[in-house]
């Protein structure tokens, strides 16, 4: 394991604890698209999110009042 990914600055959605709280801090994507549907979710740096369960795949988030399906590439992309 290297050093990097000891740091909590580092870690991603994709290896959240099931049924912890966590705030957005910035979502690492150049895809303005996809930047705009996760804006639309409320999924934002500074929001807070909660990984409901964590699938093969993928992984239920809820944001706000709603819950997600979101994939495993797209939850490392969502840095907390």
């Amino acid at each position: 394991m290297t050093n990097q990914h000891l740091w909590e600055e580092d870690m991603n959605l994709a290896s959240a604890v099931e049924g912890q709280e966590y705030i957005i801090k910035d979502i690492v994507t150049d895809d303005e698209e996809l930047n705009a549907f996760l804006f639309s979710l409320g999924c934002y740096s500074g929001e807070p999110i909660t990984v409901v369960q964590k699938l093969k795949r993928s992984c239920v988030v809820s944001i706000k009042d709603g819950r997600y399906n979101i994939d495993n590439e797209l939850a490392a992309a969502i840095l907390i």
